[in-house]
């Protein structure tokens, strides 16, 4: 079967976050995917949202399912450590977005790919910097070219 390389983007701001997100990460390597690189641990302030402060990672991943079946695993495994949608950008114990699969530019019910906002969060593209420096985004360019944009997003890297 042919390899993909994806992109994650792992966030949580309920219960132990930090330990959340680590977790998911060990729980993400060896299900139908390999984990090829892991950004340290950053926090955040909300994005166009409330409650406690963001734990956030990326991944770099490669795996043999096609993008749907790669997101209806990661829904899987939010919902295994209690996700639920009582709102949009409501607090969550676990976030897990596709950013990014291989180039492709898709648009269907449920996902969109390049993630349509992975270009306007610091928590995003500051760990996606760090593992893939050189990362361009298909149909937007360099990926470390909007960090100016983000400058006004409080975050830190934690580990």
């Amino acid at each position: 079967m042919a390899q993909h390389i994806a992109y994650l983007g792992l966030g949580a701001n309920l219960d132990d976050a930090a330990h959340t997100v680590r977790q998911a990460i060990v729980q993400l390597n060896g299900a139908a995917m390999t984990v090829l690189a892991q950004s340290s641990l950053y926090r955040s302030a909300p994005v166009d949202a409330q409650g406690p402060d963001f734990y956030n990672a990326v991944l770099k991943i490669a795996t043999a399912l096609k993008p749907g079946v790669l997101l209806q695993t990661l829904l899987q495994l939010e919902q295994q450590h209690g996700r639920t949608r009582a709102y949009r950008n409501a607090p969550r114990t676990l976030d897990i977005d596709l950013l990014l699969y291989d180039d492709l530019i898709l648009h269907e019910a449920g996902l969109t790919l390049p993630h349509p906002r992975l270009h306007e969060r610091a928590f995003v593209l500051l760990p996606l910097l760090e593992i893939a420096p050189g990362i361009v985004l298909p149909r937007l360019g360099a990926a470390k070219n909007f960090l100016p944009q983000c400058a006004d997003q409080l975050i830190e890297q934690v580990t």
